[in-house]
């Protein structure tokens, strides 16, 4: 398992040539089947087309370096339909707003995690509510440009550590464990470290007040209109905590689209 930040940067090492053919400027995101496709390479030569690595011919991603068989694993990016329109969608996942498919938004991403054997995305470490926290990526349902999707129920599933993420049907396994001892002895633990579980309705609350922490301070891009079709906060407006509120009572689809159209 390897951090993203652990891969750009590294040089691209031919093993048959034993030389440097680049090295890797960015990953670069299949949206639907939730993994790394290709490295784009960074070479001083290379300035007029876009040059990658097919992740299925990276040998290996070491400390100091990612091996190939040869240089001939190197693409042109405009000779590959697929792999151009994949670059052009532009999906970053580290910096992004996390969201579930109702529309709370519950956090952010710090970094996520690759399989450095076949490029699968295997999760993300947000940050929620002051705290860091690790989400497996089968809690994921869209890898979007300024969102990700999570299920309803991500925040219950959400692991202590990363490494975690390699083989998180344990912490599936013992948190079931937990569950049935709890049920016997009628005492419930929440997964976040010993902490009471809250109810429905407070963890709804917990939720809106991150909404507002992420949004507050943020500027409006565009015009947000309200469910009638008034603008709501004009472009430039730089959102209060009460202005955050005001979306909340308009409802989700509100806030997804502020969230979606606002400046750091």
């Amino acid at each position: 398992m390897k951090k993203s930040t652990e891969i750009v940067g590294l040089p691209i090492i031919s093993i048959q040539d034993g030389q440097e053919v680049g090295k890797v400027k960015s990953l670069v995101i299949n949206p639907d089947k939730g993994s790394v496709d290709f490295l784009t390479i960074e070479h001083e030569d290379w300035q007029v087309s876009v040059k990658a690595i097919p992740f299925k011919k990276v040998v290996g991603i070491g400390e100091y370096a990612v091996t190939v068989e040869s240089e001939s694993a190197v693409i042109d990016l405009n000779e590959i339909p697929i792999a151009n329109q994949l670059v052009n969608k532009k999906i970053k996942i580290t910096n992004n707003k996390v969201m579930t498919r109702k529309g709370q938004l519950i956090g952010e991403v710090v970094e996520y995690y690759v399989d450095d054997e076949n490029g699968n995305i295997l999760g993300m470490q947000l940050t929620v509510a002051n705290r860091e926290v690790a989400l497996a990526s089968a809690s994921v349902l869209t890898y979007g440009k300024d969102i990700i999707i999570v299920n309803e129920d991500a925040t219950s599933h959400f692991l202590d550590s990363v490494e975690q993420l390699v083989n998180p049907e344990v912490e599936v396994i013992k948190n079931q464990e937990v569950n049935e001892k709890d049920s016997l002895k009628n005492d419930t633990i929440d997964p976040f470290e010993g902490l009471n579980l809250v109810s429905e309705d407070e963890e709804v609350v917990a939720l809106k007040e991150k909404q507002v922490e992420l949004l507050k301070g943020k500027t409006v891009s565009r015009d947000i209109l309200d469910n009638n079709g008034n603008v709501l906060f004009p472009e430039g407006t730089i959102l209060s905590a009460e202005d955050v509120m005001k979306a909340q009572e308009e409802g989700p689809n509100i806030v997804i689209d502020l969230s979606m159209n606002v400046l750091a």
